[in-house]
């Protein structure tokens, strides 16, 4: 694995990237003059986060769905999907503009793109938001439990915060992770009257990252 209206288990084990490591079998670096970040349509996004990502899923809809393609083929190679966090999540990023704050709540590159594919999709997906003037502050989490510690975003310069959670994970019946506050937050009994199976808890590495065009500053509360 996030103002303007748009919308972060048992562990499956995928053989999709993991951003931390930089690329699951690539070795090769990344030739940027052969790639190319642009808007993808959700559906393709989250077809590639299913098949992909730990999550198997995430929301039915996004403010931004970035792509990684393929110059040469045209193919979608990865996605950034950004959605508004929970308010809460949003004032302790920046408390006086919490309205303009994103989360990027999934990250996912297949496993065949070249090494530094996936700092390079965050990269331009972050220069996109930002041009477009509309969120000052973006928020993401390294999942613990996956053996990510966030180090993508260290690189990027963006801002540790801590060690967040610990967080419940839920997953359905047919292993997609989802979340207890959905259009409401549900309790344990109702999650598990939905037929939903709690796998443990677990901790997250919280990032943050200030647009440098803004002067609201972090704001942090």
């Amino acid at each position: 694995m996030l103002t303007t209206t748009c919308g972060n288990s048992l562990l499956v084990k995928h053989p999709g990237f993991r951003p931390e490591e930089g690329g699951s079998i690539p070795t090769s670096p990344l030739q940027k003059s052969d790639w190319r970040v642009g808007d993808a349509p959700l559906k393709a996004g989250q077809t590639l986060v299913k098949e992909h990502h730990y999550a198997r899923g995430g929301s039915n809809t996004c403010c931004y769905m970035h792509g990684l393609y393929h110059r040469a083929s045209g193919e979608l190679m990865g996605v950034a999907w950004w959605l508004p966090p929970t308010r809460v999540a949003a004032e302790s990023v920046n408390k006086l503009h919490w309205q303009k704050v994103l989360s990027l709540t999934r990250l996912v590159i297949l496993p065949e793109v070249p090494k530094n594919a996936a700092s390079f999709l965050l990269a331009h997906s972050v220069r996109i938001i930002w041009a477009e003037g509309r969120f000052v502050s973006l928020v993401t989490y390294a999942d613990e439990s996956q053996n990510h510690f966030g180090q993508i975003y260290r690189a990027a310069n963006w801002t540790y915060v801590g060690r967040t959670g610990p967080y419940p994970r839920w997953l359905d019946a047919s292993g997609k992770q989802v979340a207890q506050k959905a259009t409401k937050n549900r309790v344990k009994a109702e999650m598990e009257r939905l037929g939903h199976a709690k796998v443990g808890s677990f901790y997250k590495h919280k990032f943050v990252l200030h647009s440098p065009h803004s002067s609201t500053g972090g704001g942090y509360g």
